[in-house]
């Protein structure tokens, strides 16, 4: 017995597939479809930030948005696969917050800003957002596949079967690569903090 996606997924393939092909008015329709989810995601993230974050949720997801839109030459899988992208993109926003903040902390392009302005993320957060991302870009190298398979699984929320379906491998794989992974990454984060 096959199981049938509901008609929205079917719904947001059918966009995404449009949209690959260069209908813009695909993507007209595409976002009021994925806005919750790119929300959850956003959230998700969002909850790993220190108190008093200045870029809000809202902020990500329309950032996140902007940056998938002006990606050219991309043949959107399915949903799953452009949920992939939305969390790597989230990501890399905010490591790129986290890495100008440790910048401006650090006297880089020194102004004179306000207390609030200066309280904006809590320094061990920002250094944990560096830490976590420079580790997987070392995972990255070592192994493409596996640091796929975290991105997918932590920050894309997608679950074993959906992650199989992006990556084309079976879901014992994925398991397998999500455990080997998860134990490197704790050695890699552990021996640096």
């Amino acid at each position: 017995m096959t199981k049938t996606l509901p008609r929205t997924q079917h719904e947001i393939t059918g966009l995404l597939e449009e949209w690959s092909g260069g209908n813009q008015a695909a993507l007209d329709k595409l976002y009021p479809l994925v806005y919750e989810e790119l929300r959850r995601l956003a959230r998700s993230y969002m909850k790993r930030e220190a108190k008093g974050h200045t870029l809000q949720t809202t902020a990500l997801i329309n950032e996140a948005y902007v940056r998938m839109v002006e990606q050219k030459n991309v043949h959107w899988q399915n949903r799953s696969h452009f949920f992939a992208i939305s969390a790597q993109i989230m990501r890399r926003i905010l490591v790129d917050h986290a890495r100008r903040y440790l910048h401006l902390k650090r006297g880089g392009g020194a102004k004179k800003v306000s207390l609030d302005e200066a309280m904006i993320v809590a320094s061990e957060k920002s250094e944990e957002v560096l830490m976590l991302d420079e580790a997987l870009e070392n995972l990255a190298r070592l192994d493409p596949r596996r640091c796929q398979v975290v991105e997918l699984r932590y920050f894309a929320g997608l679950d074993n079967k959906e992650i199989a379906a992006v990556l084309k491998i079976s879901e014992n794989t994925v398991m397998r690569d999500w455990n080997l992974a998860r134990a490197w990454l704790y050695q890699q984060l552990a021996g640096a903090g």
